[in-house]
């Protein structure tokens, strides 16, 4: 944090990887939202090859840029402006969102007025509006496998029952999803940043952890409401990216609970795929879509198996 600056309210990071009109609407509605905030905007690119560093630096010239030669992964790329932010709050925010008139106001007056919180979210909406989920319970083998077996539709142990909370309150969660999380500066320098070791996927759960563990809550805030399309950066390399995501999580299980907890969210990976590889193996569903996700069943699979040798 560069103590020469004047104080600021916010600092608003983006990461973008390919994502140049979504990342331009984006700026634009921070720069709506901002009313009277004292904000400032750092965007990092990761490399991108469809000409964003260029629309910022051309568009928004007050944007902060920070760009990258290569693609550095999510958590180093908001370490690389967390480490240049000014705000007494940050708000890490995806490139494919667009922040509604207030978001950015409601979010800073609700850290302001709750010293307790470390961290906070919006109620992320899907592009027709209606409710995405933005929270959820901390990772464990057991919700993992109940999630992956869809018994989480039946009962909720996996996930909130979010459509049932009211939208005017808000909520002490476990886990705020990072395409929008706001992380109190003081908050962060006492944890520490993101974990570099996490390429994607998972770093904003580690640190959410770290937070809860160090004393801190975490508020879901309704009131602010943000558009979210989602995995704009990460489907144009899905499969990858899948794998990412249980590499990730495996990963986590072993940082916090060692070895142990990483051998049960293995087993409950393998007890809920094997199912779903065995179901894409009958005849009659040959089409190209079931061959392709029998072969990435297959991967995950084969994957997580070797991790329990």
């Amino acid at each position: 944090m560069n103590d020469t600056r004047l104080p600021l309210d916010l600092s608003v990071i983006v990461v973008s990887w390919n994502t140049r009109q979504l990342l331009a609407d984006c700026l634009r509605s921070v720069y709506d939202s901002a009313n009277d905030l004292a904000l400032e905007i750092l965007v990092v690119d990761n490399a991108s090859r469809d000409g964003s560093a260029e629309m910022v630096r051309d568009m928004f010239p007050s944007v902060h840029l920070v760009q990258n030669g290569a693609n550095v992964g999510f958590a180093r790329a908001n370490n690389q402006a967390l480490m240049l932010a000014a705000g007494r709050h940050v708000m890490l925010l995806n490139s494919d969102t667009v922040v509604l008139s207030g978001a950015l106001q409601t979010l800073v007056e609700f850290m302001d007025a709750h010293a307790d919180a470390g961290a906070c979210g919006p109620r992320l909406l899907n592009a027709d509006g209606t409710l995405q989920p933005s929270c959820h319970p901390d990772l464990t083998a057991w919700r993992e496998f109940w999630r992956l077996t869809f018994l989480d539709r039946l009962w909720h142990r996996a996930s909130y029952s979010m459509e049932r909370w009211p939208v005017d309150t808000p909520c002490r969660v476990e886990v705020i999803k990072g395409a929008c999380l706001v992380l109190r500066r003081s908050a962060l320098d006492a944890v520490g940043l993101l974990d570099e070791r996490y390429f994607v996927y998972t770093e904003e759960m580690d640190l959410c952890h770290r937070l809860a563990h160090a004393g801190w809550a975490l508020y879901w805030v309704p009131e602010a409401q943000i558009i979210h399309y989602g995995g704009s950066s990460t489907s144009q390399v899905a499969d990858e990216m899948y794998l990412q995501l249980y590499r990730s999580k495996a990963q986590y299980q072993r940082k916090f609970w060692g070895e142990r907890g990483a051998r049960r969210y293995e087993l409950a990976i393998r007890l809920a795929y094997a199912p779903r590889w065995l179901i894409a193996q009958l005849p009659g569903l040959g089409s190209a879509t079931w061959r392709r996700r029998a072969r990435l069943y297959g991967r995950v699979l084969s994957e997580h198996y070797g991790e329990l040798e």
